[in-house]
């Protein structure tokens, strides 16, 4: 009788509004070690990264179709597991509720959607002067990656700002695809049944751009795991990436296996927004 390896597992982590794949930084690695043999891969969204001369689309769902069919490019079949931040917790979320035979379980941190929480909550009212600056032209790169770093972590070294700075000295984000992401970001409202898989909640209680009443509202909505750090910001994976890590290898230990999508490749081979 011939024993068939089962494959490794495969994280796809996502980032969100004006990120790519190289804000993750050092957690990437770190994942990779505390996960293996599983495969982790940090997608850009169109608009964003590798891919910033592209048009940002309009809408999560057009968002999640172009991740879709770049995975189905790269041979990298489902089921995934998806690691998403902020913005991109709502990508998750279309994500799994629309192909739920896709996706086998799911972290999202400090994320926040319709219809569970307003706008004063989504992005905290004392920081939208700051965050309209960041689209004026006149804004230096320099200017917007500290205002930045101020809104998103509490680490008290910026030294992080010259990393910002470097990726996006090579993958500059038009304000025009800025404010399509913001559009697609206040249009999308999550389905009101929750998502079949997995699903657990990473919060940060300080966090200072998204309140965590966003988090709360949603695992009490759904009865889905929820736990928060009581110190860090709202990019959590950089100001305490071990913290995350450690939450996600306890829960993950108790996701069962998830049968793969034959339908995947079918339905992808007529995408229409697989990339060049």
């Amino acid at each position: 009788m011939t024993l068939h390896a089962t494959a490794p597992d495969t994280w796809i982590l996502l980032r969100g509004l004006l990120r790519e794949s190289g804000h993750w930084g050092s957690f990437v690695p770190r994942l990779e070690a505390a996960l293996a043999p599983a495969r982790v891969l940090a997608l850009d969204a169109p608009g964003c990264g590798a891919w910033y001369a592209q048009r940002s689309p309009a809408s999560i769902a057009e968002g999640v179709q172009a991740l879709r069919a770049e995975l189905l490019q790269r041979g990298i079949p489902p089921p995934y597991y998806l690691l998403a931040l902020s913005m991109g917790g709502m990508l998750a979320a279309y994500w799994s509720q629309h192909y739920p035979q896709e996706v086998a379980a799911q972290v999202w941190i400090n994320t926040s959607m319709r219809p569970f929480s307003g706008l004063s909550e989504r992005l905290q009212p004392r920081n939208y002067g700051r965050l309209a600056g960041l689209l004026l032209p006149s804004t230096t790169a320099q200017t917007r990656e500290t205002t930045l770093w101020q809104l998103t972590s509490r680490l008290s070294d910026s030294g992080v700002v010259a990393d910002w700075l470097a990726l996006h000295r090579v993958h500059p984000v038009s304000s025009a695809n800025a404010l399509r992401q913001l559009w697609a970001a206040a249009r999308f409202r999550a389905q009101p049944t929750p998502p079949a898989c997995p699903t657990l909640l990473l919060a940060s209680t300080q966090d200072a751009l998204v309140n965590v009443a966003c988090s709360r509202a949603i695992a009490a909505a759904w009865k889905l795991p929820l736990h928060e750090h009581p110190s860090a910001g709202h990019d959590l994976p950089l100001d305490d990436g071990r913290w995350v890590v450690a939450q996600l290898q306890r829960w993950h230990k108790g996701c069962g296996p998830h049968p793969s999508s034959h339908a995947f490749v079918i339905a992808l081979k007529h995408a229409r927004h697989i990339r060049q």
